[in-house]
């Protein structure tokens, strides 16, 4: 079970993480402003924009993952395959922004596609098992 905790801890500070590209950008736009970071931010071109909405993306992606995790251990369903899942959504979720940084769109998808499937595979995992 710890696997599970230590995974959705990880899995909530990769929005955070995945800001440091960002400042990185905004940076190197005259100057980070810190009056109007969002502004800012949208104005970012290129890498510096896709580091924005791989950030925010982070954030979305987040939710239905940390309600699987839940559920896995509120009903007990804490075994391999889970953490295995666990494991796999948070490997895919640094790989997706990796990909998104480097502009490699189709690869991208698809890897934001398996990190999607591994908290829906949980929650249809546990409600097959607890029915």
């Amino acid at each position: 079970m710890s696997t599970l905790i230590w995974c959705l801890l990880i899995a909530g500070l990769l929005p955070i993480a995945a800001k440091a590209p960002v400042v990185y950008f905004q940076n190197r736009d005259n100057g980070y402003d810190n009056h109007h970071p969002r502004a800012q931010q949208q104005r970012l071109t290129g890498a510096g924009a896709r580091a924005v909405a791989g950030h925010y993306n982070a954030y979305e992606a987040f939710p239905l993952f940390a309600a699987a995790v839940v559920l896995v251990i509120a009903t007990g369903h804490t075994g391999t395959f889970n953490q295995w899942l666990a494991v796999g959504f948070v490997v895919f979720r640094v790989l997706y922004h990796i990909l998104y940084l480097g502009d490699w769109d189709k690869l991208r998808s698809l890897v934001w596609l398996f990190a999607l499937l591994c908290p829906v595979i949980m929650i249809a995992q546990t409600a097959i098992q607890a029915s």
